[in-house]
C-alpha cells in the first residue's frame, strides 16, 4: 500500500520547491528526503475563481506502514491505498510456440491491434500485424498529398494506415472506463516509453499531438519486431475461410496472399466498412449500435481561453478545452465531442464522393483556432427501418455524400449566422478556417436531417450561455462529423470470441468495445489476455 494525498491546491505558476515544501506540510514532514519517493497521479486545473487560478494535486507517497501512518495523521485528504502494478499475465517462455505453429494474426495497427501485438509479441508467440494501409512515414505523406491535392487513396488516409485513425487527431488519452487493474497506467507507461512526454501520466486530461503519436506507433512497430512479430502493410483481409486445422485461411488483397491461422484479432477499426461486410456476408454475429453525427465547430482559441481561464495569458496553462452538453426539447443529446484546442479541421474521408471531417492538433496545440464536433446522438430507430446491422453504416455513406456535393469535393464550411438563416455563405467573417484540405463555403445545413440542424442550433445557443461567444455569428461550422464510434457492434462472448466463430476476437473501437484511443489500447490488452488464455487452455489438452 501506499500514502496519496489528494485535493493539494498551489496557485498557477509555483514552483517545484513550493509543491514539495506543501506535501511536506501536509504530512507533517520535516525535509522531502525523508520521503523515499512520491510520484504525481493527476493534476487538474481549479477554475472556479478565475483569473485566480490553481493546480490540483493527487499524490502517491512511498512512506513505511502507510495504514499506520495515515491513522495518525488523521487527515481526509490523505488515505492508504492499494498501489496496484498491471502485469500482463502471460509471459515469453510458457511453451506456446511448440505447441501450436500457427502464429495469432491481427487485423488492423490502430491503438487496439498494436497493443494486442506487442502483448502477445511479449509472450513469446511472434504475431503477425496486417495493415490494409502504409507505414506512419509514408502515410504521412500520402495525407499531406490528399489534402493539398484532393487525390485521395483509398486505402491509405486519414482513417487507415498505420496507428489508425488517431494518427491524425489531437492525441487525447482521457477515457472515461473504469479499470481496476491497472491497464490504463500501464498504456500510458508505454507511450512514454515510446517517446510521449511524461506529463500524460498525471495530466488531467492528457494529450500526445499528432507528430509525436507518429513517433510513438513507429517505435511500437519497432518493438513488436524485434520480439519477433511481423508487420505487413497493404495487407487488406478480403475473405475468411473456415478451414479445419489451421481453423481458417485468410485472404489478402483479393486472394493475391493466404495466411492461415487458428487465432485471429479483429481490431479493424470504425471505417472499414468493406471489411463489416465481407465479415456479415461471411456470417458473423452483429448488431448496430447508436453513435453520434454533426458538424465540426471552430471559435478563435482566445475567445475560449478567456472564457475558461478568465485571460488570454495561457503560457504556463495552454490553450483551454471544454466540454459541453445539453439536452434537448425533442429529447435527443447534443455534445460537443473531440475538442481540439488549437487545432485544425481536417478532410478525414476514407472513399470516393464522400466527406468526413475530423479534429487535429499538434503536440503544442499553438493554433489559432480552437475546434470541436457538435454532435448529435442517433439510434438505430433513426437511420433503420429494419434489423440491419449495417444500416448505421449506410447512413454515414449518405451524409457523407452531401457533403461531398455540399462542398463540391471539398470541406464545406459555413458562418453559424448563415446555418441558422439557412442561407449559403459566401465569404468568412472575422473568423478565418484552419483547416488540413482543400474548403469552401456553402450551406452546410443541407447536410444533415433538419431536425439534427435544429437540435444544433438548440445546442449551440444553450453553450453560448456558458461560454459567451459560443454561437456568434462568425462561428465557423464544417461538415460533416459522421466518425464518432463505430455504428457496428460485432459480437463477442465472455472470454472475447465471436459468438460465431470460435478463435476469432473482435477488438477495439471498430468492433464496438472502444472508444478513443487509451480505451481502445486497453481493449486489445484484454483481447491478448484472452488469446493467451485460450491458447493456454488448449495447450492443456
Amino acid at each position: 500500500m501506499t500514502v496519496r494525498v489528494s485535493e493539494l491546491k498551489l496557485r498557477v505558476g509555483h514552483s517545484q520547491n513550493e509543491l514539495e515544501e506543501e506535501l511536506c506540510r501536509l504530512l507533517h514532514i520535516r525535509d522531502i528526503h525523508d520521503i523515499p519517493r512520491y510520484e504525481v497521479i493527476r493534476r487538474s486545473i481549479d477554475a472556479r475563481k478565475k483569473p485566480d487560478l490553481f493546480y490540483v494535486y493527487t499524490i502517491d507517497v512511498k512512506i513505511p506502514h502507510p495504514q499506520a501512518f495515515v491513522k495518525k495523521l488523521r487527515n481526509r485528504h490523505v488515505t492508504a491505498v492499494e498501489s496496484k502494478e498491471y502485469q500482463f499475465p502471460c509471459q515469453s517462455g510458457t511453451g506456446f510456440r511448440e505447441s501450436l505453429n500457427s502464429r495469432p494474426v491481427i487485423v488492423g495497427s490502430g491503438p487496439a491491434g498494436l497493443f494486442c501485438a506487442l502483448m502477445l509479441a511479449r509472450a513469446g508467440l511472434c504475431p503477425i500485424l496486417l495493415e490494409r494501409g502504409e507505414d506512419v512515414d509514408r502515410r504521412t505523406e500520402t495525407v499531406r498529398q490528399f489534402w493539398k491535392t484532393g487525390k485521395l487513396n483509398p486505402s491509405s488516409n486519414v482513417q487507415f494506415g498505420e496507428g489508425g485513425a488517431g494518427t491524425f487527431s489531437d492525441g487525447k488519452l482521457n477515457t472515461m472506463i473504469k479499470d481496476p487493474e491497472g491497464r490504463i497506467r500501464f498504456v500510458l507507461r508505454e507511450f512514454v516509453k515510446a517517446g510521449a512526454d511524461p506529463s500524460i501520466l498525471w495530466n488531467q486530461k492528457p494529450h500526445i499531438g499528432t507528430e509525436v503519436l507518429a513517433k510513438v506507433v513507429r517505435y511500437i512497430r519497432m518493438e513488436i519486431i524485434r520480439l519477433g512479430g511481423e508487420v505487413r502493410f497493404e495487407s487488406c483481409l478480403t475473405n475468411i475461410r473456415r478451414m479445419e486445422q489451421p481453423r481458417y485461411a485468410l485472404e489478402l488483397n483479393g486472394g493475391a496472399d493466404t495466411i492461415l491461422a487458428d487465432q485471429v484479432v479483429l481490431a479493424i477499426g470504425h471505417s472499414a466498412r468493406d471489411t463489416f461486410r465481407m465479415l456479415y456476408a461471411s456470417g458473423f454475429a452483429m448488431k448496430e449500435k447508436a453513435f453520434a453525427v454533426g458538424l465540426r465547430v471552430e471559435h478563435s482559441q482566445s475567445l475560449i481561453d478567456q472564457s475558461m481561464y478568465g485571460t488570454s495569458d495561457t503560457a504556463q496553462l495552454g490553450a483551454a478545452s471544454y466540454r459541453l452538453t445539453h439536452k434537448c426539447a425533442d429529447g435527443r443529446g447534443v455534445y460537443s465531442f473531440c475538442m481540439c484546442p488549437g487545432g485544425y479541421v481536417v478532410n478525414a474521408s476514407s472513399e470516393q464522393g464522400m466527406t468526413a471531417v475530423n479534429g487535429m492538433s499538434y503536440s503544442g496545440r499553438d493554433g489559432k483556432n480552437a475546434n470541436s464536433a457538435i454532435v448529435v446522438t442517433v439510434t438505430p430507430k433513426d437511420y433503420s427501418a429494419k434489423d440491419d446491422p449495417l444500416a448505421g453504416i449506410a447512413y454515414q455513406q449518405m451524409l457523407e455524400r452531401a457533403a461531398w456535393n455540399c462542398g463540391k469535393g471539398r470541406i464545406p464550411v459555413q458562418r453559424f449566422d448563415d446555418f441558422c438563416r439557412n442561407r449559403p455563405s459566401e465569404a468568412p467573417g472575422s473568423l478565418l478556417p484552419e483547416n488540413k484540405g482543400q474548403w469552401g463555403m456553402a450551406n452546410v445545413r443541407e447536410i444533415l436531417p433538419e431536425e439534427l440542424n435544429r437540435c444544433i442550433m438548440e445546442g449551440m445557443h444553450s453553450f453560448g450561455r456558458i461560454i459567451p461567444g459560443f454561437d456568434g455569428p462568425d462561428v465557423l461550422l464544417s461538415g460533416v462529423e459522421s466518425r464518432t464510434s463505430s455504428p457496428v457492434r460485432i459480437l463477442r462472448d465472455d472470454h472475447c470470441e465471436s459468438l460465431t466463430f470460435p478463435g476469432i476476437f473482435p477488438c477495439g473501437e471498430g468492433a464496438g468495445y472502444a472508444g478513443g484511443i487509451t480505451s481502445a489500447a486497453v481493449d486489445g490488452i484484454r483481447v491478448a489476455e484472452a488469446v493467451c488464455s485460450s491458447r493456454f487452455t488448449k495447450y492443456l489438452r
